[in-house]
């Protein structure tokens, strides 16, 4: 059971049975307003819960209008210019109720009391960051499955890994004893400057060692590079330890995505982090 990625109208979105929403992931704006009902149309006809948007704050004002709320906001998302914004509209009552609300607090009480200092981050000779090739895929897709019982996009299979390798996602590993014990993605949007860092995993043998800080430093210094000017993240509210990993790194709070994503087994809420790596004008 996985959800797909696919065209509606000009706009691309994800939806399937599994995260049980639909997700505006890049909406064209040629297609407003006429995507709204259409993707509405598709989530009655399949059942879905939920409706998720990215789209920027002047492309808004016909999703507000057709009841849509703002969860979370980057500033600065398309070209370091204009904010960003998840709007979402929802199908049913129980999706609007947090599913996890005394761990969700207790997490974020956690990360709000101790994740104002800096990170330290382990020294590079003990975990080198390496950039995955195509060769890695099958051994990636079979990583995350070690280590996710689910997952909102199909890591699983290596063909998905390789496809998204050579057209915007840049993979990156840490090796111990020949095998991946870390790994993590960027995920780039080139025509608007902003790269997600997404997929985090670490092998159970080698947490609490840095590694999840280790791959970020390095990939925001590639990001830089590849003239990304915002960063951002997606999180669960569950992993107390990949929040506290882009707090100390210095990522600002956007918001929560209420029961937004089905991975690890269930429908988890997820917090958004974001943070400039360069200015706009450079």
């Amino acid at each position: 059971m996985r959800d797909c990625i696919e065209k509606l109208l000009h706009s691309t979105i994800q939806h399937g049975p599994l995260n049980r929403r639909v997700y505006l992931m890049k909406l064209k704006n040629r297609d407003l307003p006429d995507i709204i009902p259409a993707m509405e149309r598709l989530a009655q006809e399949k059942d879905y819960e939920k409706i998720l948007t990215k789209v920027a704050d002047s492309q808004s004002p016909p999703f507000m209008d057709a009841g849509y709320r703002q969860e979370a906001r980057i500033p600065g998302f398309f070209q370091g210019r204009r904010d960003g914004l998840f709007l979402c509209k929802y199908f049913t009552e129980s999706r609007k109720v947090e599913k996890h609300p005394v761990q969700v607090r207790k997490n974020w009480d956690f990360i709000q009391c101790k994740g104002n200092s800096a990170v330290k981050t382990a020294p590079p000779a003990l975990f080198p960051v390496t950039p995955c090739t195509l060769s890695d895929a099958r051994e990636i897709s079979g990583f995350y499955a070690k280590i996710f019982p689910t997952y909102p996009f199909p890591l699983f299979d290596p063909q998905y890994i390789a496809d998204t390798m050579t057209s915007h996602v840049r993979y990156f590993c840490i090796r111990k004893n020949g095998r991946i014990a870390a790994l993590a993605a960027a995920e780039q949007d080139k025509e608007n400057g902003n790269a997600e860092m997404t997929d985090f995993a670490v092998s159970p043998r080698w947490r609490r060692q840095k590694m999840a800080t280790a791959l970020l430093r390095e990939m925001e210094k590639e990001m830089r590079k590849s003239g990304m000017i915002t960063a951002y993240t997606i999180a669960r509210t569950l992993s107390p330890g990949i929040n506290m990993t882009f707090k100390k790194t210095g990522y600002r709070f956007g918001g929560k995505l209420l029961n937004n994503t089905h991975i690890a087994g269930g429908i988890e809420s997820m917090w958004v982090w974001y943070k400039y790596l360069r200015a706009a004008q450079e």
